[in-house]
This record gives C-alpha cells, sequence and structure tokens, in this order.
C-alpha cells in the first residue's frame, strides 16, 4: 500500500513521538524511528533532514491557551495545564527530554516563551515584567508535571485536578496579579 507524502510524514511523525517517549532524545536514533514507521531510514531524512528537526517537528505543540479573566487566571491556568499534560503525551515527552538536552530545552523555551508570554503580558499589562512572571509561572507548571508525570511523585498522582488548582492556583496568580 503506497501512502501520499503528508500520510508518510505523519506516520513518521507518530513513530518519532513514540520513540523519544521510550527512549529519549539522545538514545532515539533515525533507524529505530524508521523501523517503527516501517520504512527505509532514508525516508526519515529526506522529510526531515536532520534528527534535530525531525524532534522539533514531533514536540510542535499548540498549547492552545484560553482566554482568562485576569482574576481567575491561576485557576484557569493550572486546570488548563493539567488537562493539557494528561491529553499530550508529546509535552511529557518533551519534559523529560528536555532535562538532559539542549536542543529539547531550547524547543520548550521556544514553546512557553511564544505562547505563555503573550498571555502574561496581556493579562498583567506589564510587557516589562512579563518574561520573570512568565518564568515564574512556568516553574510551577513545570515542576507540577515533572513530579506528577516524570517522577511520578505518589501523593501528586493521587491527588486530584481540584486538589491540585486548589494548591497551585493562589501562587500561579500571585506571580500574575501582584
Amino acid at each position: 500500500m503506497r501512502r501520499s507524502s503528508a500520510e508518510t510524514k505523519a506516520v513518521i511523525l507518530a513513530a518519532a513521538r513514540e520513540r523519544f517517549a521510550a527512549d529519549g532524545y539522545d538514545k532515539a536514533t533515525i533507524r529505530a524511528i524508521a523501523a517503527d514507521a516501517r520504512i527505509d531510514p532514508a525516508m526519515v531524512m529526506r522529510y526531515f533532514g536532520t534528527k534535530e528537526k525531525l524532534f522539533a517537528a514531533a514536540a510542535e505543540f499548540d498549547l492552545e491557551l484560553p482566554e482568562l479573566p485576569a482574576d481567575q487566571a491561576g485557576v484557569g491556568l493550572v486546570r488548563h495545564f493539567l488537562r493539557k499534560w494528561e491529553a499530550d503525551e508529546g509535552l511529557q515527552v518533551l519534559l523529560r527530554t528536555g532535562v538532559t538536552n539542549e536542543a529539547a530545552a531550547e524547543r520548550m523555551r521556544t514553546i512557553l516563551g511564544g505562547q505563555v508570554m503573550p498571555l502574561v503580558v496581556s493579562l498583567t499589562g506589564d510587557p516589562e515584567r512579563a518574561p520573570l512572571r512568565a518564568s515564574l509561572v512556568a516553574s510551577q507548571l513545570l515542576g507540577l508535571a515533572l513530579s506528577r508525570y516524570i517522577l511520578k511523585f505518589p501523593p501528586m498522582v493521587a491527588a486530584t485536578e481540584e486538589e491540585l488548582v486548589a494548591w497551585l492556583s493562589p501562587t500561579i496568580q500571585r506571580y500574575l496579579t501582584e
């Protein structure tokens, strides 16, 4: 069965996401990704050029940040990110890989900076301090994801969404509005 170019690319990206999730960036190989996709490794290179470019494509995420009223931003962001982490294993892959690989860390910075920063500026009206505020927000949300989904601390895994929102949202709110 022949696939279209778009289908082949989608199969490669799906295989890459799974392989990066299982092995991490450094251990994942083009050969293994190609085997998972059941295609020749040359096809992976044809479509993506390098492992770095393949990873960047596999780690492309729209955080789909909601519009939030300033007085509910903490609650809204914690709830949104919890649901996003639950729904998209790719974000977990990016976090796991970003801890040990500079290219993945830069990808994470680009995604968060490009998507969270404008939200923080719009909520705070403070473009000068927005980078620090956004970094503080990210520290809480990434710490939550790391401890719940990567390290799997039992109390964090057992906590309900409502419990985590209640604990973390006041801190996020403070970073945004005080």
